[in-house]
């Protein structure tokens, strides 16, 4: 019989799979698409969760908001959370900026580790991060450095943090090339100064990024030589049905031509790399020298230091908060 007073609500992960007949006009006539917050959803979101917890009078949640991009409801609550139990530990009456900036480090990077005792391989690894960050803070259209540190955490000896604008929807062949040369920083820094021959594996997870990026620019954005072309459909997931081979849309010969403007994108945006980081060795050396004794140093400590040997480059960021641009 007919009954208008039932109303069915089905949540999936997965909804490319779903049965064709499961989204007939009838069954499920309503999607809603359920992203992860944005700033001023986090804002709202910390809100809530923070209403139990002591917070110190330096601590903003609106700046907590600004840095966890991409964190979902729960990841928020869990940070919190984390903080607190890290006051706790600390034996502190409230929850300061140190216990979130830790409690947001070991969110997005793991458990620290050990710090590194080993000399050389300490000050190596410290190349490669501050190249990492000399190159983001250097190139313009890169995002902002949030943060430096040498101590470890998860698989990683060392690590650079980036506050991305997440309000800008469209990022343009300048920013991915920007992207491209922060990600060879490491590399290009282990190879002006501690030449060819000592390069190491470090910048493996880099490299795999740098491809990916290039390729995408080549055969989905239509950003290179060989035209303004699609040839690839995006990635997508392996499920019954599909076909379980890559498929090309281009022939041989085009497939050639795509590798030699992959290569020619990543080898112009290195070399543009190692000239950045042979031109600031003084302002690198410095950077290191500095990091090694502090082993973490913020985004406005390290732009201040750098300032000291070279202009640093304004950066434009879209402040949805405020609805006006802001200078980062």
């Amino acid at each position: 019989e007919g009954n208008s007073g039932i109303i069915i609500i089905a949540a999936t992960n997965r909804a490319d799979v779903l049965d064709s007949a499961l989204l007939r006009p009838g069954r499920f006539d309503r999607q809603v698409q359920v992203d992860v917050p944005d700033i001023k959803g986090r804002l709202s979101v910390l809100k809530v969760h923070s209403r139990d917890k002591k917070l110190a009078d330096d601590v903003s949640l609106e700046a907590i908001a600004r840095r966890t991009p991409g964190f979902s409801g729960a990841d928020l609550a869990n940070l919190l959370n984390e903080a607190a139990i890290l006051t706790a530990r600390r034996r502190k009456e409230a929850t300061g900026l140190a216990e979130i900036d830790d409690a947001v480090d070991r969110i997005i990077a793991g458990m620290e580790g050990k710090p590194l005792t080993d000399g050389r391989s300490k000050r190596l690894i410290a190349y490669h991060e501050v190249g990492h960050a000399l190159v983001g803070t250097l190139v313009k259209a890169h995002d902002p450095v949030q943060k430096v540190t040498l101590i470890p955490r998860g698989q990683a000896q060392g690590l650079t943090w980036f506050s991305p604008d997440e309000e800008q929807m469209l990022v343009s062949r300048a920013q991915l090339r920007a992207r491209i040369m922060g990600a060879l920083g490491g590399r290009a820094a282990e190879d002006v100064v501690f030449g060819h021959s000592e390069v190491t594996t470090g910048a493996g997870g880099d490299i795999q990024q740098v491809a990916s990026i290039a390729r995408q620019m080549v055969t989905r954005f239509g950003m290179s030589e060989v035209g303004q072309l699609s040839l690839e459909a995006g990635n997508q997931e392996v499920f019954l049905g599909r076909d379980l081979m890559t498929r090309s849309d281009g022939s041989d010969a085009t497939a050639a031509r795509v590798d030699a403007a992959v290569r020619q994108i990543v080898q112009g945006c290195y070399a543009e790399t190692v000239k950045l980081v042979a031109e600031n060795r003084a302002c690198m050396d410095r950077v290191v020298e500095l990091l090694i004794e502090k082993e973490s140093l913020d985004g406005d400590e390290f732009r201040a230091i750098v300032s000291e040997f070279t202009t640093v480059p304004e950066k434009e960021r879209f402040s949805p908060l405020l609805g006006e641009p802001a200078q980062a």
